[in-house]
C-alpha cells in the first residue's frame, strides 16, 4: 500500500475508496495500516510536520505493539475435536469441537465443555487420550502437554456421573484391584456431591463428638453406684488422646492435606464414615468411659506414662511425614513424586506406620479391647493401602523407585 498526497490509486472513481467503500474494503485497509504505519506516519509529517509529529509518534510506538500482543492472543488458540468415548452412551449436547487458550488446563476444558453440555457439576465430565483410551488424570496438566490429544487435533469426552471423582480417588488409593478403574468401568449415577476435604472433615467429626457426649451422658448411659461417678485420670488421659488425634486429623484435612479428587457422592458419605463412628466413636468411647471398664479402673501411671509417651512420638512423626508428602504435590494438582526423608527409608507409608503406633499407645494407656478392635481393622486396611502405593510408586517409576520389601511395618509386613 503506498501513500502520497495525491492519491493516485483512488482517481478512478469506479474503485471503492476504503473511506467511503465496502465494509470488507475498510477492514482490509485498515488491517494493512496496522501492520505497516510508516506510510501513513510520513504522509502525516509531510502534511504538517510540527502539528502531527507526536500524533505520529504515539500512533507508531503504539499500534505495532499492541497489534503485534492481539495477534499472539490470537495465535495462541487450540481448536480440539469432541468424540464420545462411549458411542452407547453419548453426551447429547456435546459440542463438535471447543477453542480454547494453549495454557488452558485438563479442567479448564472440562469446566468449559460441562458449560456447553448443559451439565451442572464439571466432575461429570471425563476427558481420555485419543490414542490409548485412558483417563487425562492430572487435572492441572495444560491440554498442550498431552502429546496424543494435540497430534490427533481430538479428546474423547465421556459422562462420567457423580462417581467420577470417588473412582478416581479409590483407584489412586487402594489400586485396581479396590477401586474401579474409571477407564473401562461406567459411572452414571446422578446424585448430589461433596468435597472430599468435607468428607474428611465429617468422618473425623464423628468420634470428637461421640466422646464428648458419651462423657457428658454418663449417668444416664450406665447404670450402677459408679456411674455417677467423675472420670479416672486414665480415662480423662485416653480421651484427650483421643480428641488430640482426630482433632489433629481435622486441622491436616483443612491444611495440609492436598486431594488429587475433588468430590464424591453424597451418599457415600454414610459408607466412609461409619467405621470411624462405630469403632472410633461408638465402641470405644462405651467401653473406655465405662464405670466398670479397665480404663476406669487403672492405677499403674508408668503404663500410663508409657503409653503416652508411644503416642505423642507416633502422632509427631506421622505429622512430619504429612508434611513432606503435602510438599510433593501442589495445591489442586495430582502430580506424583518418589517420597523420601524421614520413616521413607523403612516402609513404604511410614505414615500408616507412625500412625498404627500412636494407636498401640492409646491402646496401653486405655487398656480396651474396644480400641484393640478400631486399630486392628484400620491396619488391615492401611496393609491394602500400603501395597497398592508400592504398586503405583514401582509402575509410575520402575528405573529410578528404591523397591521396598517392608510396606507398613519393618521386618513384619
Amino acid at each position: 500500500m503506498h501513500l502520497q498526497g495525491t492519491n493516485s490509486k483512488y482517481a478512478n472513481a469506479s474503485e471503492p475508496h476504503p473511506s467511503r467503500g465496502t465494509s470488507s474494503g475498510r477492514a482490509v485497509a485498515s488491517q494493512q495500516l496496522l501492520r505497516n504505519p510508516a506510510p501513513l506516519k510520513s504522509f502525516l509529517l509531510q502534511a504538517s510536520p510540527g502539528r502531527h509529529e507526536k500524533c505520529t509518534s504515539n500512533f507508531a510506538a503504539t499500534t505495532p505493539s499492541s497489534y503485534s500482543g492481539q495477534s499472539e492472543a490470537m495465535a495462541a488458540k487450540i481448536t480440539l475435536k469432541l468424540s464420545n468415548r462411549s458411542p452407547k452412551q453419548p453426551i447429547k449436547k456435546l459440542p463438535e469441537s471447543i477453542e480454547i487458550p494453549a495454557d488452558a488446563t485438563v479442567e479448564d476444558v472440562k469446566h468449559l465443555i460441562a458449560r456447553q453440555a448443559g451439565f451442572g457439576d464439571f466432575n461429570r465430565v471425563g476427558l481420555f487420550d485419543p490414542a490409548t483410551q485412558k483417563t487425562l488424570k492430572n487435572r492441572k496438566a495444560q491440554i498442550s502437554s498431552e502429546e496424543a490429544v494435540i497430534s490427533a487435533g481430538q479428546v474423547l469426552v465421556k459422562d462420567l456421573g457423580t462417581l467420577l471423582s470417588n473412582a478416581q480417588f479409590q483407584t489412586e488409593r487402594f489400586g485396581k484391584k479396590h477401586g474401579r478403574d474409571i477407564g473401562t468401568d461406567s459411572f452414571l449415577c446422578a446424585g448430589p456431591q461433596l468435597a472430599w476435604s468435607t468428607v474428611f472433615v465429617i468422618e473425623y467429626l464423628g468420634p470428637i463428638l461421640i466422646h464428648i457426649a458419651v462423657v457428658g451422658l454418663r449417668p444416664y448411659i450406665y447404670s450402677g453406684p459408679g456411674a455417677k461417678k467423675a472420670l479416672s485420670p486414665t480415662q480423662l488421659l485416653t480421651l484427650a488422646m483421643f480428641l488430640g488425634h482426630f482433632l489433629k486429623r481435622e486441622y491436616e484435612t483443612l491444611f495440609v492435606h492436598k486431594f488429587s479428587a475433588n468430590t464424591m457422592p453424597l451418599r457415600n458419605i454414610f459408607k466412609n464414615s461409619f467405621f470411624y463412628w462405630a469403632f472410633a466413636g461408638l465402641l470405644s468411647a462405651w467401653h473406655v468411659y465405662s464405670p466398670t471398664s479397665p480404663t476406669a479402673l487403672a492405677r499403674n501411671d508408668a503404663v500410663d506414662v508409657i503409653g503416652t509417651i508411644i503416642f505423642l512420638f507416633g502422632e509427631a512423626s506421622n505429622a512430619i511425614v504429612h508434611l513432606n508428602l503435602a510438599s510433593l504435590r501442589s495445591r489442586g494438582g495430582t502430580e506424583r513424586q518418589i517420597p523420601r526423608g524421614y520413616g521413607f527409608s523403612l516402609v513404604t507409608c511410614p505414615n500408616y506406620m507412625f500412625e498404627i503406633l500412636s494407636w498401640v499407645g492409646v491402646i496401653i494407656t486405655s487398656r480396651s479391647w474396644a480400641v484393640a478392635v478400631f486399630i486392628i481393622i484400620g491396619a488391615a486396611q492401611m496393609a491394602q493401602w500400603a501395597k497398592g502405593k508400592e504398586r503405583a510408586y514401582r509402575k509410575e517409576f520402575p528405573e529410578t523407585y528404591k523397591k521396598k520389601k517392608f510396606v507398613l511395618l519393618p521386618g513384619i509386613f
